[in-house]
């Protein structure tokens, strides 16, 4: 099974940059390499067609629409770390060949044996294993939690990350379900929150406001969120009733409000 952590540091690897442990990250990520969307949705595609499944199917296995699974395999998205995750264990492949977009089974094949590539590969490997003795018996490891709507117009998925320390979250992959929109919007904001009572605490915001009108869809697709420190404790998680807030304003000056209640895939231990 794959590292969480090791996964993780190809999600958040500019986030963790800013605080402490820089040094293991930078080994780790040296192992990762770059991530390519283009390649990952091409193996994508060939894992999908290899096991005779439809965009549909494929979809339905993950959770998500096909609209979704058709922006992977033509990299204009790729899925969050949890599905990539799902993905690397259904299919018996490395966390490390799927970022690449290389397929582990034509990979094997290529391999050198060389001593000076096994020699570096030693190297790197007991560093690695020394770095995450150290994460786990400083009890720095990260849990993932699965973020997913509860509205039957938006599909929506992120993550949720935490140790002790630190939190992040991310959210993508919004995607309007609700029917066909072909209006064009000359305003549209994603607002982020999380509401207490009557209380309402912004968390993050996104907004459209240019001299060409756009289609819900078409401003979607550019949506993402990332939150550092979102909270520090499962706990608090667990009771922030966080909501995707879509304000849109026709060229007629009509308003559509979509508010969108979101929530974890699993509860705290």
């Amino acid at each position: 099974m794959v590292n969480k952590n090791y996964c993780f540091l190809n999600f958040i690897y500019a986030k963790i940059k800013k605080y402490d442990k820089i040094i293991y990250v930078d080994i780790l990520y040296i192992g990762s390499g770059s991530m390519d969307q283009k390649r990952i949705g091409n193996l994508i595609k060939e894992l999908r067609k290899k096991n005779n499944l439809t965009q549909e199917k494929f979809a339905e296995k993950y959770g998500v629409t096909y609209q979704a699974v058709s922006k992977w395999e033509n990299g204009k998205n790729i899925p969050d770390i949890s599905l990539l995750k799902q993905i690397c264990d259904d299919y018996n492949i490395n966390i490390n060949d799927l970022l690449e977009g290389k397929n582990s089974e034509n990979t094997q094949s290529k391999k050198v044996n060389k001593k000076k590539i096994i020699y570096i590969s030693l190297g790197v490997l007991l560093l690695i294993l020394i770095i995450i003795l150290f994460i786990v018996f400083h009890d720095d490891s990260f849990t993932f939690k699965t973020v997913s709507s509860n509205c039957s117009n938006f599909e929506i998925s992120g993550s949720i990350a935490y140790n002790k320390n630190k939190s992040y979250l991310y959210i993508s992959n919004i995607d309007y379900c609700g029917g066909t929109d072909n209006n064009l919007y000359k305003k549209i904001e994603c607002l982020l929150y999380e509401e207490h009572g009557m209380v309402k605490k912004q968390i993050g915001n996104y907004t459209y406001e240019k001299d060409s009108s756009i289609k819900l869809n078409d401003f979607l697709k550019d949506v993402n969120f990332s939150i550092d420190n979102f909270a520090k404790e499962c706990k608090n998680i667990e009771k922030s009733n966080i909501t995707l807030e879509i304000t849109a304003t026709d060229e007629e000056d009509k308003t559509t409000i979509y508010k969108v209640p979101l929530s974890m895939n699993k509860s705290c231990n």
